[in-house]
Order: C-alpha cells, then sequence, then structure tokens
C-alpha cells in the first residue's frame, strides 16, 4: 500500500481545496448553480446582463466608428472632386505671386502621438520657417505653447486671402480620406507644442485630429489655448455622429463669417 503524505500546512491545503469553490460562488453565487445568491438576488442574471450590457457598449462604439469613417469618406472624397477646379485656380495664384512651392508640407502630431505629413496650400513667403525666430515673441497666444500672430509678416497677398477662407486648409482632405485625419476633432499640433503639453493636455491626442473641432467654431485663433483644451477634451466626452454634423454645420458659418482666421 502506498501512503500518500501532503506536507502542504493546512491554510494552504485549505486554500487549494477552496479556489474551485471560490470560482463557483463568484459565478453563480454562495448558494451554488442555482443561481440564488446569499444576499438574495440573481448573481447569474446580472452577470449575463452585464456581459450583454458590454457586448451592446462595444457595438455601440463599432457603430460609431464606422459611421464617422463612412461620413470622412463620403465628405472628403466628394470636396476633392467638386473643389479640384478651385485647387487649380489657387495653384496658378500661388505660383505665380513668388514661383514657389504650392503646398507647404508640415510634421504634425496625430492619435496616440503618431506623426504625420500635413499638408496646406502655401500663404507665406518660401523661407517663412526660417524667419519663424524673428516674429516668436510677438506671439498672441501668451501662454506660449500655440503660435498665432494677428498680422503675421511672412504671409503673401494671397496667403491672407486664402487664410480669411480657410481656403488653404482644403489640401488636409487627403488626410481624412487615408484616415491620418478626421472630419470632426481636435486640431493636429506640431512637434514642439506636444513637448510642452501636461498629461491632461496630451489626451488631445487619443482621439484621431480633425478638420475642424469646437474651438474653431466658437473663435478659431481667438480663443486661448487653455480654452482649446477644454473645449478638446469636452468634445472626446461628447463625441456622437449628430454632433460631428453639428459641428459641420456650424463651420459654413465660422468659415463665411473668418472671425478668429488670420
Amino acid at each position: 500500500m502506498v501512503v500518500t503524505v501532503d506536507y502542504r500546512t493546512p491554510d494552504v491545503q485549505a486554500a487549494a481545496v477552496s479556489a474551485p469553490a471560490l470560482d463557483v460562488v463568484r459565478l453563480f453565487g454562495a448558494a451554488g448553480p442555482t443561481g440564488r445568491a446569499a444576499d438574495g438576488g440573481w448573481t447569474l442574471r446580472r452577470a449575463v446582463r452585464f456581459q450583454w450590457k458590454k457586448y451592446a457598449l462595444l457595438l455601440s462604439r463599432s457603430a460609431r466608428v464606422g459611421s464617422k469613417r463612412a461620413l470622412d469618406v463620403t465628405v472628403a472624397l466628394a470636396l476633392l472632386v467638386a473643389l479640384a477646379p478651385l485647387f487649380a485656380l489657387v495653384a496658378v495664384l500661388i505660383k505665380a505671386t513668388d514661383g514657389g512651392s504650392v503646398l507647404f508640407w508640415q510634421t504634425r502630431v496625430g492619435k496616440r502621438g503618431r506623426e504625420f505629413r500635413f499638408p496646406k496650400f502655401r500663404s507665406m513667403v518660401p523661407n517663412a520657417e526660417r524667419l519663424l525666430a524673428s516674429v516668436l515673441h510677438q506671439n498672441h497666444h501668451q501662454a506660449g505653447v500655440t503660435f498665432k500672430l494677428k498680422r503675421d509678416p511672412r504671409v503673401t497677398w494671397i496667403g491672407r486671402i486664402l487664410r480669411r477662407t480657410s481656403v488653404d486648409e482644403l489640401p488636409q482632405l487627403w488626410c481624412v480620406l487615408t484616415g491620418q485625419m478626421t472630419l470632426v476633432g481636435p486640431r493636429p499640433a506640431v512637434p514642439r507644442e506636444v513637448a510642452q503639453y501636461t498629461l491632461v493636455e496630451r489626451r488631445r491626442l487619443g482621439v484621431t485630429p480633425g478638420l475642424t473641432c469646437i474651438w474653431q467654431v466658437s473663435g478659431r485663433g481667438d480663443v486661448p489655448f487653455h480654452r482649446q483644451v477644454e473645449m478638446d477634451l469636452d468634445y472626446i466626452h461628447r463625441q456622437s455622429f449628430l454632433l460631428d454634423l453639428k459641428l459641420l454645420v456650424l463651420t459654413v458659418p465660422a468659415v463665411l463669417l473668418g472671425r478668429g482666421a488670420y
């Protein structure tokens, strides 16, 4: 006869025996698989309800993301085709002004900190980036994180028109079409600005950057940086398909009035 001796201490033995029992209690409640828990509730039913709510939430989020992407592709593609003659005219005017490049490409920070190339119709002189240091002290945003200058001497005559009407931003529709940007979302920042972000401000990087946003229809460049952050975080918290449609509609009069565009 073989005698098996368990060298584990009594408390370890008890824990080993009780572990499976704890799993049953967690799933069915203290009274076992009948579903009746010790507190009189239906633990199994609660677990099922919880799982259904979780799946419903995931389905709702997937539907929102899918509808947002469908809106992005539809609108971006339609505008790129419809505005092609305008793009050609703008390209000719920019080229005729100083002979420089039509597009200005810049590195911007997107979702989760991923950098991407960001196009605009060039509205400044060709060496604008090299002249930046000479005008930084005139920054309209006193916080110093973002840079805005009402009468930037680097802007060309055609550039002022493009900025006033936001036509300079239209090439970003290509970024919307490729998925690097979305129609509605926090505006993408340049790396030097993101380097100064606090942990709270970095929450803006949790979503795909957009072509327009809440503060774009609420004063644009006149909105101070801290308010921009507050509005962006508010959008992230409340984002929905209907809110996106509302902001897209509000963008039209904001562009036509040109308040805060410089």
